[in-house]
């Protein structure tokens, strides 16, 4: 089969859908992120994707896509692969630094403008709820109607997603179906997706006619990339899972040796019947 389209998930493509286009931006911002009527963004300005430090030594970040409106909040947007802690501990650090960025020499706080994070993850890690869009602000431990206002984080687990999970916002419904139901095996676009202006443009971007070869060089080594990074998670859970079961089972020998031991059993049926070692069996009867 001849592939026809890409996958805008792929760095390069998301890039390239998202990266010069601002009402595609923009409509994409609208429908992600918990945006009022009155908050929604009309114009935007893109800005260098590279984050600077204001001090030397600083670390130097690059985000996927970054802008500023016309009443100057921030908003940054990410399409990361595989969730990991790290990633969440870089968005916060992200954002932060966006937010300080903003103070002049002279200036007042309360100039200072939101900056919103919207991060696509194309995994799972809300495990425990069927949720799949998680919003998150500065609010009080006890009264979440008291916020500080300033951070605000969003983050969608594509693979949960499904259309009839959202009944309300079309706009969200269709940008989430592009991000999901288009990749190198889609042969027919659905009809709902061409007929929005914005996420139609968005699809002729994808098709492989369009690329160089030098970038679809580039598009097969980042599917490759995140195929090694996957293997060696995988690698990493089964290795934490095996040691952590070893870790439990000889605890649980030792404690068995332990009451072994209190009850008078002599050391030798004690490590015939729990496999601990002589030197185990010494620091027990230290402890006694």
């Amino acid at each position: 089969m001849i592939m026809k389209y890409l996958d805008p998930k792929a760095d390069l493509t998301f890039k390239k859908i998202f990266g010069n286009h601002p009402k595609r931006l923009i409509s994409l911002l609208n429908a992600l992120l918990p945006l009022s009527e009155e908050e929604q963004i009309h114009k935007i300005k893109y800005l260098p994707t590279e984050l600077v430090p204001q001090l030397e030594g600083g670390k130097n970040t690059i985000v996927d896509v970054l802008c500023t409106d016309v009443r100057g909040r921030k908003f940054c947007v990410e399409m990361q692969m595989e969730w990991s802690d790290a990633f969440q501990q870089r968005v916060l650090f992200n954002a932060s630094k966006l937010y300080v960025s903003q103070a002049k020499k002279g200036g007042k706080y309360s100039e200072l403008q939101p900056v919103y994070s919207l991060n696509l993850i194309n995994d799972i890690f809300a495990h425990d709820t069927p949720d799949f869009i998680h919003n998150y602000r500065i609010v009080h431990d006890k009264d979440s109607n008291k916020v500080i206002e300033g951070l605000h984080f969003t983050f969608i687990e594509l693979p949960k997603f499904t259309p009839h999970s959202i009944a309300d916002k079309r706009m969200m419904v269709l940008w989430l179906r592009f991000l999901t139901e288009i990749n190198s095996n889609t042969k027919e676009i659905p009809t709902d997706l061409l007929n929005d202006p914005e996420i139609g443009k968005a699809v002729e971007e994808l098709e492989i006619s369009g690329f160089s070869d030098a970038e679809l060089r580039a598009y097969d080594k980042f599917w490759d990339s995140v195929s090694v990074e996957r293997t060696l998670i995988d690698d990493s859970y089964q290795k934490g899972m095996e040691k952590g079961r070893e870790e439990g089972m000889n605890q649980r020998s030792l404690e068995i040796g332990r009451k072994m031991l209190a009850n008078g059993m002599d050391e030798a049926s004690v490590m015939d019947m729990t496999g601990l070692t002589a030197e185990e069996i010494k620091l027990l009867k230290a402890e006694m």
